[in-house]
């Protein structure tokens, strides 16, 4: 897929009649980066694509192809269950020691990411910018209803040099919440032991009515399908979800959690 994105690009440069050099100034690259990106020699960027695609008048074909190739490039673990998460009509979430993936800001998400220092800057930003096109869920037509459940200690561990990410997360966690279609619910600090405890998980339903799940772990994850997996942890969702506060009082608590940050 990345193959056929600097292939369209150079394609479509050509078609314009502009030099590498030319079609450089028009998206304020230079003519050695232009060639770089259509060579291999140089990570896509969505920046300089955007601007190609505006330079030369795409509808937003290269922009969309790239999205394409960055979920091409999941770990094969992972791509059934982006697929089951664009087409499913719920979800539910328990998450024990993060804010979950959909609901993350741009900078929480890149510091979840850079903690693995076994990756390079570029793995980084492509892994970021997949993460956060997964949410663009929430602006189509007809969005999911998605429900999450958090510890509210997920929302008070951070350090000194973490307060202003975690004051612009939670913010951001406070406006997901007060979405017709987002529901966030905060077990409370005081609950110490429960079921969820033992780890995260996030189940999906289709337009059929069918339930789907997805566990993650150190060393990948793995999509639950079988109807007799379904039935525990759809067992264990009610249970964590009986744990939590209901939304309104999450939110005042989300508000009250970022004032300590403030």
């Amino acid at each position: 897929m990345a193959e056929l994105v600097r292939a369209q690009l150079r394609r479509l440069r050509l078609n314009a009649d502009l030099s590498q050099e030319e079609f450089g100034k028009l998206v304020h690259f230079s003519g050695s980066q232009v060639s770089a990106v259509e060579l291999g020699q140089r990570p896509l960027d969505r920046f300089f694509l955007k601007r190609a695609d505006e330079v030369l008048g795409t509808g937003g074909l290269l922009t969309s192809l790239l999205k394409l190739a960055e979920r091409d490039g999941q770990p094969s673990w992972f791509r059934p269950w982006l697929e089951a998460e664009r087409q499913a009509q719920q979800l539910r979430c328990y998450q024990p020691s993060l804010v979950p993936g959909l609901l993350q800001t741009e900078n929480y998400a890149r510091a979840l990411i850079r903690c693995d220092d076994t990756i390079s800057d570029d793995e980084v930003e492509r892994r970021l910018a997949v993460r956060m096109d997964r949410q663009s869920i929430f602006v189509q037509p007809d969005p999911p209803k998605f429900v999450a459940v958090i510890e509210e200690s997920v929302l008070r561990r951070a350090d000194e040099a973490f307060r202003g990410l975690m004051i612009q997360q939670l913010d951001h966690l406070i406006g997901c919440a007060e979405r017709p279609h987002i529901s966030v619910h905060l077990i409370p600090i005081e609950i110490s032991v429960h079921v969820g405890l033992v780890g995260p998980f996030v189940l999906g339903r289709g337009s059929d009515g069918g339930w789907v799940g997805h566990l993650e772990t150190q060393l990948g994850g793995v999509v639950v399908d079988k109807d007799e997996d379904l039935a525990i942890l759809l067992s264990r969702w009610e249970s964590v979800r009986s744990e939590a506060l209901p939304r309104r009082q999450s939110v005042e608590l989300m508000k009250e959690v970022m004032t300590s940050w403030s």
